[in-house]
């Protein structure tokens, strides 16, 4: 990592606090927060229990003249804190610490937090939408929406925070719109969407075109490998087109469109006989001029934010367990979550899961002190 620090971009952000009621800077508040759930820690309890553990060692980076917070007051600066600025800073500081190169995969897809749901105050389960850096494994970047359906609203907004030239920027069908995919090209970079039905009449000129057997056709321009593992074998397909005309008039509706593309993959139960092929296909448009083998990898790479990140989030630290949801304070956690993620997963000295690293941490202050430095706080 290079450029200035996480503490630098966060120290911008405004004490939300009164200042003559001001016992405990929000610079330890935050840093103790984000060290805790880089131990491990889920909730206030465990923010506070986890700073009375260690708070020799907080006063070694930060001032905690007054000791440490209570579990009451570090949940009400985290609901005051504007999350809008934490994200900012949080994306920010990402651009510092690294650069995208040209051609890399960055997949943006939404999670919601299953338990911030509160069926008392009718307030709807949180939704954190997030740009994945597929080659680094990194979140560059989240903002929150509270209904799945306004991500097409938020993703332009996720986009903005972003330095992206010259990435493929890969979306799930939801972000198949057609203001999303131009704000991918003024940022400089190239989108590849995928085709559901909430773009029927997109949907029904691939319908129109594709046959299955054109996978096996010599002349196609495709390509194709084959995995075997887990009691299963699975073949995956590719095809593109740079022939836009099967799509009528649509193909001057789509901004510097230039490559369709087809993907399918037939899986197979090696225990089971072969009744009856188990085959999904999915169509996708981009802006960039992909082979049939970028076409593949890209789309396999998308599906890394599912696996690499939201698996694992929920798996090593329990995220959709989180009932974090008052004022502000569950987006925020969420975005400190992604920080402590960014850090653990990028420590390569201790080879283990994210659950494993963070009681690592939890136990010895010199990893801590290790993870810490991954983001400049330590």
């Amino acid at each position: 990592m290079n450029g200035l620090s996480l503490w630098d971009h966060l120290s911008v952000i405004r004490d939300p606090c009164q200042q003559w009621k001001i016992e405990l800077k929000l610079a330890d508040i935050l840093f103790l927060t984000i060290a805790a759930v880089i131990g491990g820690a889920e909730g206030w309890e465990d923010i506070e229990d986890f700073g009375h553990d260690h708070l020799d060692w907080l006063r070694q980076h930060g001032d905690f003249e007054n000791g440490v917070p209570v579990h009451d007051t570090i949940a009400r600066v985290m609901g005051m804190l504007s999350a809008t600025k934490l994200q900012k800073s949080f994306a920010s500081w990402m651009q510092a610490c690294y650069d995208v190169t040209e051609g890399e995969v960055i997949a943006v897809d939404g999670k919601t937090l299953r338990c911030s749901y509160d069926k008392g105050k009718r307030k709807g389960a949180i939704h954190m939408v997030s740009a994945f850096n597929a080659a680094n494994q990194v979140v560059l970047g989240q903002v929150k929406t509270s209904e799945k359906s306004n991500e097409i609203t938020v993703i332009p907004e996720l986009l903005e925070l972003l330095s992206i030239r010259g990435c493929l920027v890969t979306i799930d069908a939801m972000g198949c719109q057609r203001a999303i995919a131009k704000k991918v090209l003024d940022k400089g970079a190239d989108y590849l969407l995928a085709v559901k039905g909430n773009q029927p009449s997109l949907e029904a000129a691939f319908n129109d075109y594709f046959r299955l057997d054109m996978f096996q056709q010599e002349d196609a321009n495709g390509y194709s490998i084959q995995e075997v593992g887990h009691g299963r074998k699975e073949t995956r397909l590719s095809l593109v087109m740079e022939d836009l005309s099967i799509l009528g008039d649509l193909e001057y509706e789509w901004p510097a469109l230039k490559t369709l593309g087809i993907v399918g993959s037939i899986r197979e139960e090696r225990s089971q006989p072969v009744k009856e092929l188990d085959i999904t296909v999915r169509y996708y448009i981009s802006s960039a001029q992909l082979s049939p083998k970028e076409m593949l990898e890209a789309t396999r790479s998308h599906w890394s934010i599912e696996s690499q990140l939201h698996w694992r989030l929920d798996v090593g630290m329990r995220e959709d367990d989180c009932r974090i949801r008052r004022e502000q304070a569950g987006e925020n956690m969420a975005a400190i979550r992604h920080m402590a993620f960014n850090a653990l997963n990028s420590d390569t000295s201790f080879k283990a899961g994210i659950k494993r690293k963070q009681k690592r941490a939890s136990r010895n202050t010199e990893y801590l002190s290790q993870v810490l430095s991954g983001l400049g706080l330590s």
